[in-house]
């Protein structure tokens, strides 16, 4: 089971989750609100239209949690829910071509990688993150939830509901583009990705 080490970890909070406890529900919110949102704004929302698109996303969370199986991690699970919520949203609301170009997406820093050098690498990855707000959308949100999110190829394909080789081309053309666009602001040396 995917969330085990969770589930041992926090005493019980995924069984209390599971179960439909209020209180454990209202901790699951707090814990992955910043994610949902994350995913929501990188998908090119507004942030009025992302805070209703999260509020759509736990409600439909909610619903479903006791349908949770733990064949992927909770926060996976989540996100497919968030880009699934989005995207239904941006058809309702916009046309689908706006999913597709534009450097309007949002993304959020990811955590400090190395205690040496810390403001010069704060100052690379802020450049790096405003970097990927330019790549298309569907580019955007495979490099989020492969270097910030830390999930796998496979889970991001379940994600997007797209096919895992699509995922590493997403993140290939992304690499290759960032590489391009980092090249005159931080320097041939950086080796995004890596």
């Amino acid at each position: 089971m995917a969330d085990e080490a969770e589930k041992k970890e926090s005493g019980g909070w995924l069984d209390k989750l599971l179960a439909g406890d209020h209180e454990a529900f209202a901790e699951f919110v707090d814990k992955y609100k910043s994610q949902v949102f994350l995913c929501c704004r990188t998908l090119g929302l507004r942030e009025d239209e992302a805070e209703d698109v999260a509020s759509e996303t736990f409600l439909a969370a909610y619903k479903a949690i006791s349908r949770y199986r733990g064949q992927a991690e909770l926060s996976t699970w989540l996100w497919r829910i968030a880009y699934c919520q989005a995207v239904n949203y941006l058809r309702k609301n916009r046309r689908m071509q706006q999913l597709l170009a534009g450097p309007d997406g949002q993304a959020a820093n990811s955590k400090q990688a190395r205690p040496a050098a810390a403001v010069q690498d704060k100052e690379q990855e802020k450049i790096v993150w405003e970097a990927v707000k330019k790549l298309p959308r569907l580019w955007a949100v495979a490099v989020i939830l492969h270097y910030r999110e830390q999930k796998s190829t496979k889970d991001i394909a379940k994600i997007m509901r797209t096919k895992q080789n699509t995922v590493k081309t997403y993140l290939f053309r992304a690499r290759k583009r960032l590489q391009e666009l980092l090249a005159d602001v931080i320097g041939e040396e950086t080796d995004v990705g890596r």
